[in-house]
């Protein structure tokens, strides 16, 4: 029974083609052409990556000479919109007659059960039931349709109706209705209808919003000397050292090597730090007591703002500056003398503009411009992306004792990110929204992840119980450009795959529309011969310690930032779509990437296969075609290299047929996903510092054991190899040595007196010869090569 099940579960893990209804099409609107918003459609392509959604929206702008309240002499007006069974209510107003809200309401189409849109404009009261003002009814028949790009429909005042209908009542409200599509100004600020049961400061965390990452910058601060530094004990010279503060981020420089009050350093210490600077750099002089003691002998703190801006190599200028006493306090008596003399820290500080801040791992890098705009290239395309709808999402919590979903998107490239609005209780939410980057260089990543919403004020509960306060993850799909053929749309299901503790799991799929537009094909073919990232990472390249723990910070930075706008991008999102734990110990991305390399290989495994069959002669037609061939190479060398590119050149052609006719995604037996044990699992989702119980730590620890002594092994027996070409001249073995230098002294005679084709000819044919003259025993140069020492006998 498991057996038919494998392949149909492999079939759900793959990209399916889609074909959605993609572009606008806009119905005959307004009162003219009679045929109303349910008419005929027509087709346009302003917004044509999405499916297109109908909305009727509702703009409440204000009311004026509102009758006040009979008993309390007071009006505390609010509006409520009223479609079907869908209300929508705005803020009430405290003892105001002319209240303006400016508030927009959006009813799906599809949704829509009623042709009457009623508009009641009530007084809040406190204790009994709210009183009726007065109310405007629209037929839907009547709504007139706005077309982008036209300007916003103009809101009008309406008079007041009583309950019937009969008659008019005093006061005037100023209303704008319309018939459009996700593609107006007024969409992502609007109440929604699909999302009526949020209240309070949930309504903020469902809205469609764009972020822009904060702006980073690299600060180097060279620390280059100090002078007069002073400790408590005077009687010794001080061991010093430099600690420098940004925000959270500490480093230290090396101890001074001598005990000296004038110690010398000049070393580099990185920061990572974002406009605008909230954060100021702090610097203290300090003296290593004891192992377990460091004293603080003077301490300085500087605003960002004072320090150049660096836009290439060229170093910039240093500057000393005096240090404050720290750590013990200063005589009255000495104060005057403090004035005159004090200590000094020589520096060359600068803000780095012409670095890429990493904030991403590079494998999946979606920017590679410098800081500075000054800097930047134009843009070689333009990439629009249709996130159209999710299907076949899992129940990600409990909510009134019912499985729900409140899904949105996040897609990041560059420095812009976006979120779509949350589409509440749905596993087959649509969100039909259009996003469009600029793109500077080809080769790069756009990340889009798919998350539940946990912050809409209700009593949910996570899937495997309790409360929760993180977004939980449901997906995320990359999608490289340069994979991608230029200005076609490509309309796909990825599947949302997510490894659990209990194994892979696929949580649905995300369905999108992606368009890679080429702006400057000169320009992306100029591009592929150049740099990845910037030239000051080449011409002053950081250290691999240096970029993974920059990275870290600059990932914290950004987090922290987006997770201060308003609707927030949570860390844990941030995070997620940044991929921050991707450097973490994995037994299984270990195997994976084992796996890659041996697959890398296949080509020249398959190539020596196939040589060592023409040499024995398996197939003797085709060992006499090689031999022909190896002859004419001989007779005409200056053939070889154009024959071997001939030869990549037809390759390249013939596997044309055969590329790629979706962009990659999630790949799970390239992941080894499939095939992870359950302990591998449980040890990759383990935190750092490890949470588990002794035994089974001490398990994990001895199963690495093992696989790090068969590493151990490969990379000495690597070393072995190595240290025997060595030993050729080194005379370590005396008989072996002098044999060598023999036969490279006749090798030297004899390769001068002969012709090289002649000496390729013979041993071309000795390579290829026979099996009847092969014997099976290992040949003289492996047998005197494996007979040479290595330094593993000096080993312990």
């Amino acid at each position: 029974m498991s057996t038919p099940a494998a392949p149909k579960q492999q079939e759900d893990y793959k990209l399916k083609d889609m074909k959605p209804q993609l572009g606008e099409r806009w119905p005959h609107g307004g009162l003219r052409g009679g045929g109303g918003w349910i008419s005929s459609e027509r087709a346009t392509s302003t917004y044509d990556l999405v499916e297109q959604m109908f909305y009727l929206y509702v703009r409440v702008e204000k009311a004026k000479d509102l009758p006040t309240n009979s008993v309390t002499g007071s009006c505390d007006p609010y509006v409520e919109v009223k479609l079907g069974n869908y209300k929508g209510k705005t803020r009430h107003f405290e003892k105001r007659a002319n209240p303006e809200w400016k508030q927009v309401f959006a009813f799906s189409k599809e949704r829509i059960q009623s042709s009457l849109l009623e508009v009641y404009v009530r007084d809040k009261e406190v204790v009994t039931r709210d009183d009726y003002i007065g109310k405007v009814v629209f037929d839907m028949h009547e709504v007139p349709t706005r077309v982008p790009p036209d300007s916003p429909l103009a809101p009008q005042w309406y008079r007041l109706e009583d309950r019937q209908g009969n008659s008019k009542v005093r006061g005037e409200i100023m209303l704008a209705v319309w018939m459009g599509t996700q593609a107006d100004e007024a969409f992502p600020e609007s109440w929604h209808s699909d999302a009526a049961s949020v209240q309070g400061e949930g309504v903020f965390n469902i809205r469609s919003k764009v972020y822009v990452s904060p702006k980073l910058w690299y600060l180097r601060v060279n620390v280059i000397e100090a002078q007069d530094v002073e400790p408590l004990d005077r009687g010794q010279p001080p061991q010093a050292f430099v600690k420098a503060h940004v925000g959270k981020q500490v480093l230290k420089t090396k101890m001074c090597p001598t005990r000296t009050t004038n110690p010398l350093w000049n070393e580099d210490l990185i920061f990572v730090t974002a406009e605008p600077f909230e954060e100021h750099l702090t610097l203290t002089v300090e003296n290593k007591v004891t192992s377990a003691k460091d004293e603080v002998m003077g301490r300085i703190v500087l605003p960002l703002t004072i320090f150049e801006r660096r836009l290439d190599h060229r170093p910039v200028h240093s500057r000393w500056f005096n240090l404050e006493k720290f750590g013990f306090g200063v005589l009255e008596g000495d104060k005057r003398h403090e004035q005159k003399f004090s200590s000094r820290v020589h520096l060359r500080v600068c803000l780095e503009g012409a670095y890429h801040v990493l904030d991403e791992s590079t494998m999946y890098i979606s920017d590679v411009r410098p800081t500075v705009r000054q800097l930047w290239k134009n843009p070689v395309g333009i990439l629009e992306v249709g996130i159209l709808s999710a299907q076949g999402i899992l129940q990600m919590k409990t909510k009134d004792g019912r499985g729900t979903t409140d899904a949105y998107c996040v897609a990041k490239y560059g420095q812009k990110w976006v979120r779509t609005r949350t589409i509440m209780d749905s596993f087959n939410p649509k969100w039909n929204e259009q996003y469009t980057w600029e793109v500077y260089d080809p080769c790069t990543v756009i990340t889009l992840g798919v998350f539940d919403n946990c912050h809409l004020g209700g009593n949910e509960k996570t899937a495997t119980g309790g409360g929760s306060q993180k977004d939980s993850r449901i997906g995320k799909v990359r999608i490289r450009l340069s994979t991608l053929e230029m200005d076609r749309i490509y309309t796909n299901s990825y599947p949302l795959l997510v490894l659990h503790p209990s194994g892979l799991k696929k949580m649905g799929e995300l369905q999108l529309a992606v368009r890679f537009t080429c702006l400057s094909l000169a320009n992306i073919i100029y591009l592929y011969g150049h740099p990845l990232l910037p030239k000051m990472h080449y011409l002053q390249p950081f250290t691999v310690n240096q970029l993974e723990s920059l990275r870290f910070e600059a990932m914290n930075i950004v987090a922290s930032r987006l997770g201060r706008a308003e609707p927030p991008l949570r860390k844990e999102v941030v995070e997620y779509m940044l991929d921050v734990d991707s450097h973490m110990w994995s037994m299984r991305r270990s195997k994976a990437n084992f796996y890659r390399i041996v697959s890398l290989f296949a080509g020249a495994i398959s190539m020596s296969r196939w040589l060592r069959e023409v040499c024995h002669w398996k197939n003797p037609v085709t060992s006499v075609l090689v031999h022909v061939l190896f002859f004419i190479l001989i007779c005409y060398p200056e053939l070889i290299l154009p024959t071997i590119f001939l030869y990549m050149f037809l390759i390249g052609i013939w596997n044309y047929r055969f590329r790629p006719r979706h962009p990659p995604h999630m790949d799970t037996k390239l992941s080894w996903a499939e095939a992870a044990h359950a302990d591998e699992l449980d040890e990759e989702f383990d935190t750092f510092p490890t949470s588990k119980l002794q035994d089974v730590v001490r398990m994990r620890y001895d199963k690495l054991r093992s696989v790090a002594g068969r590493i151990q092994t490969v990379v000495g027996d690597i070393a072995t190899q190595g240290e025997r070409f060595q030993a050729l001249l080194s005379w370590r073995d005396t008989r072996a040595t002098s044999l060598f230098i023999i036969f490279c002294l006749m090798a030297a005679v004899i390769l001068y007196v002969t012709p090289f084709r002649i000496i390729a000819l013979v041993a071309g044919l000795f390579w290829l010869r026979h099996p009847r003259f092969r014997s099976k025993l290992p040949t003289v140069p492996t047998n005197f090569f494996r007979r040479l020492p290595s330094r593993a006998d000096s080993m312990l």
